[in-house]
């Protein structure tokens, strides 16, 4: 049964560093599936540009066709499929998706913080095609995807990491949550 599974759920705000902590967690053996790889996909299906915008409007299609859940549920079969025990998933974006989570599986939330200025600067450093060109469209990212129940996802997170001051303090933070989700492991 895959209940007993435990699955580290991974939320944040667009440039916290959730993408880096998947791949430090990625690193100390865990499986890392990404919920944007779901979108993204469903973009490449339909031919259509990987931009901000076609993603924008392909995950509030895809939830508007299939409800507030509709993105986790598709994860799930994969998940459930993944043979390493050890899995996280990247990219929670609400509590319905988390409650989606929770019908299959055993979840930890883990919400990476960073403030809106570090971000920024993360963002336009990194350079994807869905990154923001300015501020402005910064901003109205934040809001979507705040639209879409991040801030409640965040909110209700089991553990919060505050990612302000390099991987090294990211890590030794991954380190502490790891060592609280492995006596967790052992609870059923």
């Amino acid at each position: 049964m895959t209940a007993n599974r435990l699955l580290l759920l991974i939320t944040g705000m667009a440039g916290s560093g959730k993408t880096t902590l998947a791949n430090m967690l990625r690193d100390k053996g865990y499986t890392v599936l990404t919920m944007g790889d779901v979108i993204r996909h469903e973009v490449r299906m339909r031919n259509l540009p990987p931009t901000r915008e076609s993603l924008g409007r392909m995950a509030e299609e895809i939830r508007e066709t299939g409800g507030d859940a509709a993105v986790a549920r598709r994860c799930i079969p994969l998940i459930i499929g993944e043979p390493n025990g050890r899995v996280a998933l990247d990219g929670v974006r609400s509590l319905d998706e988390v409650y989606a989570f929770e019908e299959a599986f055993r979840v930890y939330m883990v919400a990476v913080h960073a403030s809106p200025e570090t971000r920024y600067r993360r963002l336009r450093e990194r350079g994807r095609s869905d990154d923001p060109a300015n501020r402005q469209v910064f901003r109205d990212r934040d809001h979507r995807e705040l639209g879409l129940g991040m801030g409640d996802a965040i909110a209700m997170s089991n553990y919060i990491i505050t990612n302000e001051n390099g991987v090294d303090e990211l890590e030794r933070s991954l380190d502490r949550l790891l060592r609280k989700v492995g006596n967790l492991e052992g609870d059923d």
